[in-house]
C-alpha cells in the first residue's frame, strides 16, 4: 500500500551535490552489510559446504552465489528504505525523499526500476546522474526511468 506524503508544497527537486552526499553515505552503509554477507558467505562455504580454505572462491558456483548475493542485499536495503518512507539513511542525513510524481511512497516494481537504472548510470561513469545538471526539473536516469523523483524536505522547525 503506498503511503500518501504531505508538505507536498514545501519540498523542491534535489540537486547534484545533495544526491551524491546521500549515496556517499548510502555507499558505505551497504558496504558495511556486504561484509556481513560475505562473512556468511565464506562461513557457508568453509563450514556447511567444507571446502578447504585453498579452494575457497575458485569455484564458478561460489563467484556467481556471491554475487548474487550481494546485488540481492543491495537491493534489499534501498527498497526497504524507498518503500517505506522514501528515505534511506543517507537521504535521511541530506533531507532528501524519494517519490512518485503525485507525492507517494514508490512501489516495489519502481524501486527495482531505479535500482537496476542506477548501477546502468553509474557504468556509465554517472552520465545518468550528470543528466541533473541538464535536465529542466533536476531528474536523473533512474528518475526518469521509474516516474519518481528525489526531492529536498525543508528543515523542521
Amino acid at each position: 500500500m503506498q503511503r500518501r506524503f504531505d508538505q507536498l508544497d514545501d519540498v523542491w527537486p534535489a540537486g547534484l551535490g545533495r544526491r551524491l552526499g546521500a549515496m556517499l553515505y548510502d555507499g558505505l552503509l551497504v558496504l558495511a552489510i556486504w561484509i556481513v554477507m560475505v562473512s556468511a558467505h565464506l562461513a557457508v562455504v568453509r563450514l556447511v559446504l567444507e571446502v578447504p580454505a585453498e579452494q575457497v572462491g575458485t569455484g564458478l558456483a561460489q563467484v556467481l552465489s556471491l554475487r548474487l548475493l550481494l546485488a540481492v542485499s543491495a537491493f534489499a536495503f534501498f527498497a526497504f528504505f524507498w518503500t517505506r518512507g522514501g528515505m534511506t539513511l543517507g537521504m535521511q542525513a541530506w533531507r532528501l525523499r524519494v517519490q512518485t510524481l503525485d507525492g507517494c511512497s514508490i512501489t516495489g516494481l519502481q524501486a527495482l526500476q531505479r535500482f537496476l537504472v542506477a548501477g546502468i548510470s553509474l557504468a556509465a561513469f554517472g552520465l545518468g546522474y550528470l543528466w541533473i545538471l541538464v535536465d529542466g526539473e533536476k531528474r536523473s536516469w533512474p528518475d526518469i526511468a521509474s516516474g519518481t523523483r528525489v526531492v529536498v524536505l525543508p528543515k523542521r522547525r
